[in-house]
């Protein structure tokens, strides 16, 4: 099959992150700075020195730390409260997620040069940051999820206690750490992976290979992010449950597009990604209309 320009999907993944997350940003600072000025501060100031660290760590470009920035103060933003506690914003899974997947990153790099599938050393592009971030930036708000939901069924479930609407959100970052992770710790330990719709042997780095090793690194990993947001977010054990569900559901979707889309030329990794967030958060969704009884607690 013919191998077409998927650039614009990572184009597509730009625009339906950034203008919202932008327009978040700044009608939400807007609203805790007429309420609580220093809190809007310190969620900017936060946001845009977790950016800047990104870039001088080489971690990311100047475009994707920028764009970090906007979805970390977006996600800050949407989980704020007063009195203002750093600890307990979307912040806390956010910096999780980055320290699990720096070091999966970096561990065994020597041994991912030899295979040829260790991580660009410029960091990652801003496309590539709104692919894993930004379902979760989307997720988060309160005020949209609301508005989708209060239209169909699961008005109900879902909205029966307020919290609940932040573990969508949650599962996307979990997802996104255990992909990364999956897939740097599976390359190192994880032997020769095999495909996940065939059960053949692959090489290492092919789409859609998965090994034992990473598989239950990324699991790890997501139960880690989740764990973080619940403490973070006063979840409870539920919605521990869920969005961990979620995330796992997520790796294993990612493995299965890559499999088959992307594979067959249909989607770049953006997309893989994009979608795979999504459906992390699409799974917890469901999870949470089918466990009414557990949501509301």
């Amino acid at each position: 099959m013919a191998q077409f320009n998927l650039d614009w999907q990572s184009k597509l993944v730009l625009l339906l992150v950034l203008p919202w997350t932008a327009v978040s940003v700044i009608v939400q600072a807007q609203a805790w700075w007429n309420r609580a000025p220093v809190s809007a501060i310190c969620v900017l100031g936060l946001s845009a020195l977790l950016g800047l660290l990104a870039w001088r760590l080489r971690t990311a470009t100047p475009a994707a730390a920028l764009m970090g920035a906007v979805i970390t103060a977006s996600l800050m933003l949407a989980t704020l409260v007063y009195p203002y506690r750093v600890k307990r914003t979307a912040l806390v899974p956010v910096l999780v997620l980055l320290v699990l997947t720096s070091l999966a990153t970096r561990f065994g790099r020597r041994h991912k040069e030899r295979l040829g599938t260790a991580e660009k050393r410029h960091g990652r592009g801003a496309a590539q940051v709104a692919a894993n971030l930004g379902v979760a930036a989307l997720a988060m708000q309160p005020v949209l999820l609301g508005r989708l939901i209060e239209i169909h069924w699961l008005v109900r479930t879902v909205m029966a206690t307020p919290i609940a609407i932040f573990a969508p959100g949650l599962a996307a970052l979990a997802e996104s750490a255990a992909d990364t992770v999956s897939s740097e710790i599976g390359q190192v330990l994880g032997g020769q992976p095999r495909m996940i719709t065939t059960l053949r042997r692959v090489d290492p780095g092919t789409d859609g290979g998965i090994t034992l090793a990473g598989t239950a690194a990324g699991i790890i990993a997501a139960g880690i992010v989740a764990a973080a947001g619940c403490w973070a977010l006063h979840g409870d054990v539920w919605m521990l449950a869920v969005s961990w569900a979620g995330g796992v559901f997520g790796l294993f979707f990612d493995s299965l597009l890559g499999a088959t889309l992307e594979r067959g030329g249909w989607l770049n990794n953006d997309g893989v990604n994009f979608l795979s967030t999504a459906s992390a958060a699409g799974f917890t969704l469901g999870l949470m209309a089918a466990l009414p009884h557990s949501v509301a607690g």
